[in-house]
């Protein structure tokens, strides 16, 4: 997970947060965490990964704390093969067993990639403000799907 978020930064020039110590305390043990699904090729090596948790109090964006927050993570050498519909699909399951009406995503305004991402799988704008885009999907009962 960390060699996918680093490949990101080396293409993107973006700079955030990608050592093993920061993955495993935000992705894997975060204690609002609902879910982490992790995207594999055959020799296992993590093409990519989405996190799914619950908004908690003071979180960065602003989510209200009723709402999940959404993360997605995908080796730019692994775009467009569907990983990222099949991440959603997943987190969107999960979201609807935890009784989450709303999922969020807060992407910084010049990520043109996600942005196109989130409203493939159905985000909508709700605000934007300070170089930051948030969008918001309504999570389908299981049934609906």
């Amino acid at each position: 997970m960390s060699r996918v978020l680093r490949h990101i930064i080396e293409v993107t020039g973006t700079e955030r947060p990608s050592d093993p110590a920061h993955v495993i305390a935000n992705y894997i043990r975060n204690p609002s965490g609902i879910r982490c699904s992790v995207a594999l090729d055959d020799a296992q090596k993590v093409l990519g990964f989405q996190s799914l948790i619950s908004a908690f109090p003071g979180n960065p964006c602003g989510v209200p704390e009723d709402r999940g927050i959404i993360g997605t993570h995908i080796s730019p050498a692994a775009h467009r093969r569907g990983i990222g519909s099949a991440l959603f699909l997943a987190s969107e399951q999960a979201a609807s067993r935890a009784g989450l009406g709303n999922i969020d995503a807060c992407i910084a305004a010049g990520n043109t990639t996600a942005l196109r991402y989130y409203d493939a799988m159905g985000f909508r704008t709700y605000r934007q403000e300070g170089g930051v885009i948030q969008k918001v999907f309504v999570v389908r009962p299981a049934g609906a799907r």
